[in-house]
């Protein structure tokens, strides 16, 4: 008896607030795969019905994901195709869907990605923070103990770092962020692409005050800034000096030229451009 060609694991990024933004081909690859795999099948029916798209849909997330897991690979193994989506967003980044990602490259499993919109490169880029190097690092553990010594953890850490936070568990990340870290730039981005989107910049004891009296709504992307006393960040400052230097010998403004060599070391291009303009 012949073997049947497995089918195929698309990962399907879907908007993260304004439905314009998925793209054709998410569209096209939901329309023909023979069953869709979602976190939530509420929020994804709303989605499907917005787009007039009749595919059978079966749950996947946190709880089931084993069980689930394994039945939708068997699935895949047997000629279908499947979608993987996410509520919101690429799936497998901060979801179950990593679980399922692994289950298939484990079996060789075919797997195609659409991409689409991403919360965490989406507030980096409305940050103003350094987005040359950059760390994602997802939700904080929920226990204090736990949270404070990831935080340590992180507090030399020279690249720009990216949280995702609930609207009710904020403040006390904010502070702890505050009295682990120090006092440095971050932008809060809420409710990006939807009708109350916002991004605020400001410094964390500035963010604490702000949310004091303004009550978090909304699922909240911090950026906060890296550690600019980390010994790494002289090296890498060093690096840009030298690297900038050159493009100007080249006949690059300054400015350009300390904005590409930040790029692509990490560090402040302010800071880099305020050392160039001082000691040329």
């Amino acid at each position: 008896m012949e073997r049947q060609c497995p089918g195929t694991l698309y990962l399907v990024a879907t908007p993260i607030g304004n439905l314009s933004d998925i793209s054709m081909r998410a569209v096209e690859t939901l329309k023909s795969v023979s069953f869709i795999a979602a976190e939530d099948t509420r929020v994804t029916k709303k989605l499907l019905r917005h787009l007039n798209i009749k595919v059978p849909l079966i749950s996947y997330y946190e709880h089931n994901k084993h069980e689930a897991g394994e039945k939708i690979l068997s699935r895949i193994l047997s000629g279908e195709d499947c979608a993987l989506v996410t509520d919101a967003g690429t799936p497998g980044i901060s979801d179950p869907g990593g679980d399922m990602v692994r289950l298939c490259a484990e079996s060789n499993t075919p797997m195609i990605v659409i991409p689409g919109p991403c919360a965490a490169v989406s507030a980096l880029a409305l940050s103003g923070l350094s987005a040359g190097r950059f760390t994602f690092e997802g939700f904080l553990p929920t226990t204090k103990k736990k949270r404070i010594v990831y935080l340590r953890n992180l507090k030399s850490e020279k690249r720009t770092m990216i949280f995702f936070e609930a609207p009710h568990k904020l403040k006390r990340t904010l502070a702890d962020m505050l009295d682990v870290l120090g006092d440095r730039r971050i932008s809060i981005s809420r409710e990006m692409t939807k009708l109350f989107e916002e991004t605020l910049r400001f410094s964390l004891s500035e963010a604490i005050d702000f949310f004091e009296v303004n009550i978090p709504r909304g699922e909240f992307t911090l950026v906060l800034e890296g550690n600019s006393d980390s010994p790494a960040r002289g090296s890498a400052l060093d690096e840009s000096v030298i690297i900038a230097k050159e493009l100007i010998s080249n006949g690059m403004s300054v400015r350009d030229a300390a904005k590409k060599a930040a790029g692509e070391t990490g560090c402040s291009k302010n800071d880099l451009y305020k050392l160039l303009v001082t000691y040329p």
